[in-house]
Protein backbone atom coordinates (compact mmCIF):
# COMPACT_ATOMS: atom_id res chain seq x y z
CA UNK A 1 0.00 0.00 0.00
CA UNK A 2 2.83 1.92 0.79
CA UNK A 3 4.05 2.20 -2.88
CA UNK A 4 0.32 2.90 -3.93
CA UNK A 5 0.25 5.80 -1.97
CA UNK A 6 3.40 7.35 -2.97
CA UNK A 7 2.19 7.18 -6.57
CA UNK A 8 -1.45 8.63 -5.81
CA UNK A 9 0.88 11.89 -4.00
CA UNK A 10 -0.38 10.83 -0.66
CA UNK A 11 2.08 12.67 2.05
CA UNK A 12 3.50 9.66 4.42
CA UNK A 13 4.95 9.89 7.31
CA UNK A 14 8.75 9.08 7.17
CA UNK A 15 10.96 7.25 9.84
CA UNK A 16 13.34 10.29 10.99
CA UNK A 17 16.22 7.77 11.89
CA UNK A 18 16.57 7.42 8.14
CA UNK A 19 16.38 10.98 7.20
CA UNK A 20 18.95 12.51 10.06
CA UNK A 21 21.49 10.92 8.51
CA UNK A 22 21.11 11.73 4.97
CA UNK A 23 20.12 15.20 6.12
CA UNK A 24 22.89 15.46 9.04
CA UNK A 25 25.10 17.76 6.07
CA UNK A 26 22.82 20.36 5.90
CA UNK A 27 21.77 20.78 9.56
CA UNK A 28 22.73 23.52 11.59
CA UNK A 29 24.72 22.19 14.80
CA UNK A 30 21.87 20.94 17.67
CA UNK A 31 19.50 20.84 14.89
CA UNK A 32 16.99 17.75 14.81
CA UNK A 33 15.00 16.27 12.78
CA UNK A 34 10.74 15.81 14.46
CA UNK A 35 9.25 14.83 12.01
CA UNK A 36 9.09 14.66 8.07
CA UNK A 37 6.13 13.98 5.58
CA UNK A 38 7.17 12.48 1.90
CA UNK A 39 4.77 13.44 -1.30
CA UNK A 40 6.42 11.45 -4.18
CA UNK A 41 9.89 13.11 -4.21
CA UNK A 42 8.96 15.76 -2.30
CA UNK A 43 9.06 16.46 1.47
CA UNK A 44 8.83 18.27 4.28
CA UNK A 45 10.64 17.94 7.01
CA UNK A 46 10.08 19.70 10.99
CA UNK A 47 13.35 20.24 12.73
CA UNK A 48 13.34 21.73 16.21
CA UNK A 49 14.72 24.94 14.62
CA UNK A 50 12.80 24.99 11.11
CA UNK A 51 10.17 24.22 8.48
CA UNK A 52 12.65 22.57 5.44
CA UNK A 53 10.75 21.93 2.51
CA UNK A 54 12.58 19.99 -0.17
CA UNK A 55 11.64 19.69 -3.90
CA UNK A 56 13.26 17.33 -6.33
CA UNK A 57 12.88 18.57 -9.88
CA UNK A 58 13.05 17.35 -13.51
CA UNK A 59 13.09 13.70 -14.06
CA UNK A 60 15.82 12.42 -12.58
CA UNK A 61 15.43 14.50 -9.25
CA UNK A 62 19.00 15.53 -9.34
CA UNK A 63 18.29 19.06 -9.53
CA UNK A 64 17.15 19.57 -5.32
CA UNK A 65 15.58 22.92 -3.69
CA UNK A 66 16.10 23.27 -0.37
CA UNK A 67 13.94 26.04 1.08
CA UNK A 68 14.34 26.62 4.68
CA UNK A 69 11.12 28.20 6.85
CA UNK A 70 12.33 29.34 10.33
CA UNK A 71 8.90 28.94 12.60
CA UNK A 72 9.84 32.38 13.82
CA UNK A 73 9.13 33.79 10.14
CA UNK A 74 5.47 32.11 9.45
CA UNK A 75 3.00 34.96 10.29
CA UNK A 76 0.40 32.62 9.61
CA UNK A 77 -0.72 29.62 7.52
CA UNK A 78 -4.38 28.26 5.93
CA UNK A 79 -5.24 25.13 3.93
CA UNK A 80 -7.73 25.18 1.69
CA UNK A 81 -10.01 22.23 0.37
CA UNK A 82 -13.02 22.94 -1.86
CA UNK A 83 -14.24 19.89 -0.21
CA UNK A 84 -14.98 15.54 -0.28
CA UNK A 85 -14.27 15.76 -4.01
CA UNK A 86 -11.74 17.42 -4.56
CA UNK A 87 -8.52 15.47 -5.23
CA UNK A 88 -6.16 17.78 -3.45
CA UNK A 89 -5.67 20.80 -1.30
CA UNK A 90 -3.60 23.53 -1.15
CA UNK A 91 -0.91 24.40 1.96
CA UNK A 92 -0.37 28.20 2.18
CA UNK A 93 2.66 29.29 4.23
CA UNK A 94 2.91 33.42 4.77
CA UNK A 95 6.57 34.72 5.49
CA UNK A 96 6.96 37.96 7.23
CA UNK A 97 9.30 39.12 4.85
CA UNK A 98 6.48 38.38 1.67
CA UNK A 99 3.06 39.61 0.41
CA UNK A 100 2.14 36.30 -1.44
CA UNK A 101 2.22 32.77 0.44
CA UNK A 102 4.46 29.68 -0.10
CA UNK A 103 2.06 27.56 -1.94
CA UNK A 104 2.28 23.58 -1.40
CA UNK A 105 -0.32 20.87 -3.13
CA UNK A 106 -1.20 18.15 -0.90
CA UNK A 107 -2.96 15.39 -2.69
CA UNK A 108 -5.64 12.81 -1.48
CA UNK A 109 -5.00 11.19 1.39
CA UNK A 110 -2.34 13.56 2.63
CA UNK A 111 -2.33 13.49 6.52
CA UNK A 112 -3.66 17.58 6.29
CA UNK A 113 -4.77 18.10 9.98
CA UNK A 114 -1.19 15.87 11.31
CA UNK A 115 0.82 18.51 8.79
CA UNK A 116 -1.38 21.17 10.13
CA UNK A 117 -0.84 20.79 13.81
CA UNK A 118 2.60 20.06 13.47
CA UNK A 119 2.64 23.69 12.40
CA UNK A 120 0.78 25.05 15.01
CA UNK A 121 2.58 23.32 17.62
CA UNK A 122 6.36 24.79 16.02
CA UNK A 123 4.91 28.15 15.26
CA UNK A 124 3.74 28.57 19.24
CA UNK A 125 6.88 26.86 20.79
Amino acid sequence: MGIFNGLLGNATEVKVEDLQQELNPILADGESIEMAYKVLRDMYIFTNKRLLLIDKQGFTGKKVDYHTIPYKSISHFAVEAAGHFDMEAELKIWISSSKEPIVKTLKKGTDVVGIQKTIANFMFN
